[in-house]
């Protein structure tokens, strides 16, 4: 941090020099003047957007430095979000803040760091995401422990971290209602590998233990705050919400159903306990959207379907997210089987448009990467090549869908994955209008003329290969 204040005035000049001078100056009490600005190295996007609550206060073009500056004439304190799309991350803004941020788009979350008035608390903020973030990287293995191991584990990483909390607590003095947003990012990464940990646990070992759980394994649940509006766009705590929801929805349900109508009853249970928790109307909504997008994209029984959506509809009052939760109900009906690929428009490493006749003949197996998940682009190729010893009948092409054509190809150039087509999809909002795709773990069976044979499955199902 040092040796960033030590080059943050040459880098910025004027006129965020003036942000600088702004750090020391005394305000008037009566104003809510702010400043926020910054430079963004390798940006993906030419435009910076400064949000709350996922509606963009402001949006402002990068120089040709790629620098960016913001006076805001009246600023209300609270937790703001600013965009690089598509990466994003919080700042915190108290009364009179003047907050510079300098990062390298390339290395989103790992680069940022914030200069000024209002800086300390922002660091901090940003620091313990990436320990929760390190943390939730080695947590595959720990979530086959037996109870007593996983508990002594996730509490002593708690521990750690709730003590780095109250020693910034007490050398920052930040305020109170700073305190919530950073009490959050402390709790619910801890809370949240408590609900994740009996799903995960019998997924990745047969045995069920939600039964052998201490009687105050939830006991935590009961200090939760639930309808706090001001969480409701926090992404701690609706990643929480979330797996709690996953937890409660399908106690009840254990093995007595198939696997497709236990996942209808179990995300429709899920919606009941949320119109019945949560009264905040606001944190409902968010809440209720992020079970009908995950639910949509995972199960696309077309009856199942529809039985979903009269309950969505019942509970939520969203209007302009219900919309899009119809466009991607409309997507899924047509990717079901035996229709037609709907044409996404792709470059191959020639940067040439993708010739949708050049796999007319043959089967096809569509899987898709990003750079941001390395680990997957590594295994998912290797997956495929595999695969393409075995059913040499099918055509393997590589759907990357990131937006920067040169850093993906000298990417597809160093591991150099012979037998693959490479294709790169660099427009994300048609992917996901067309196929559907919310996440890069899915992969697309086609049979001759491209018509579909399973829109829906991953390279690592365990019974992927009966599909083909």
């Amino acid at each position: 941090m040092s040796e960033f204040k030590k080059h943050i005035i040459p880098f910025l000049v004027l006129p965020l020099a003036l942000l600088v001078a702004s750090c020391n100056k005394d305000f008037k009490s009566d104003n809510y003047t702010a400043y926020f600005g910054g430079e963004v190295s390798n940006p993906t996007n030419p435009y910076l957007l400064f949000c709350r609550d996922n509606v963009v206060i402001d949006s402002v073009l990068l120089d040709e430095n790629n620098r960016f500056f913001i006076k805001f004439d009246s600023l209300t304190p609270g937790m703001y979000t600013f965009r690089n799309d598509p990466e994003y991350q919080y700042v915190y803004f108290d009364k009179n803040d003047s907050i510079m941020v300098r990062l390298n788009a390339k290395d989103f979350d790992n680069s940022i760091v914030y200069c000024g008035r209002g800086d300390q608390k922002n660091n901090f903020l940003m620091e313990l995401y990436l320990k929760n973030e390190a943390d939730r990287n080695t947590l595959f293995d720990v979530f086959d422990y037996k109870i007593p191991q996983f508990l002594h584990h996730i509490d002593s990483s708690y521990q750690a971290k709730e003590h780095y909390y109250l020693q910034k607590k007490a050398s920052i003095k930040w305020s109170p209602e700073f305190d919530l947003y950073a009490k959050a990012a402390l709790n619910f990464a801890h809370y949240t590998k408590k609900e994740i940990y009996p799903i995960a646990h019998k997924m990745r070992t047969g045995e069920d233990i939600i039964e052998k759980l201490p009687a105050d394994y939830f006991s935590y649940r009961k200090s939760i705050d639930f309808n706090n509006s001001k969480l409701s766009n926090f992404a701690p705590f609706v990643s929480y919400l979330s797996h709690m929801l996953n937890n409660m929805g399908a106690i009840n349900y254990h093995n007595h159903f198939t696997e497709v109508d236990l996942a209808l009853k179990t995300n429709i249970n899920k919606l009941k306990i949320a119109d019945t928790l949560l009264k905040n109307e606001k944190v409902k909504n968010i809440i209720l959207n992020n079970i009908a997008f995950t639910y949509l994209l995972e199960d696309q029984n077309m009856v199942n379907n529809q039985k979903f959506l009269e309950t969505y509809h019942k509970f939520s009052t969203d209007n302009s997210q219900k919309n899009e939760i119809n466009e991607i109900g409309k997507a899924i009906n047509n990717l079901i089987a035996q229709k037609q690929l709907p044409q996404v428009k792709m470059v191959d490493l020639d940067n040439k448009p993708f010739d949708y006749n050049s796999i007319a003949g043959s089967k096809t197996i569509l899987f898709f990467w990003t750079k941001n998940l390395t680990s997957h682009f590594i295994a998912a190729h290797k997956k495929a090549l595999e695969l393409q010893k075995k059913h040499p009948e099918y055509t393997y092409i590589a759907v990357n869908l990131d937006s920067d054509v040169s850093e993906w190809q000298n990417l597809v150039a160093k591991y150099n994955f012979k037998g693959i087509v490479e294709v790169q999809a660099h427009n994300f909002e048609e992917v996901k209008r067309k196929w559907a795709i919310m996440k890069v773990h899915r992969t697309i069976i086609l049979g001759p003329q491209t018509v579909i044979k399973n829109a829906f499955t991953n390279l690592f199902d365990v019974d992927f290969e009966k599909q083909l």
